[in-house]
């Protein structure tokens, strides 16, 4: 069974962060893009709210 994956929009609309802020995550490793579509990233949606759960562990939103 195959993961749908979502826009980086998609993901910041999920879990209520700017888009942004989803770059941001990748930049800092929190988060990686699990494929492309031409020049977008594309994410897991459990590896999004993974992210959130490990920024948000920490205090800080980035």
């Amino acid at each position: 069974m195959s993961t749908a994956l979502i826009s980086g929009d998609l993901a910041a609309i999920e879990v209520d962060v700017s888009p942004a802020t989803i770059r941001k995550w990748v930049q800092l490793g929190h988060l990686r893009a699990a494929g492309r579509q031409g020049r977008r990233l594309l994410y897991r949606l459990e590896d999004v709210f993974a992210a959130e759960r490990a920024v948000r562990r920490r205090g800080t939103s980035s």
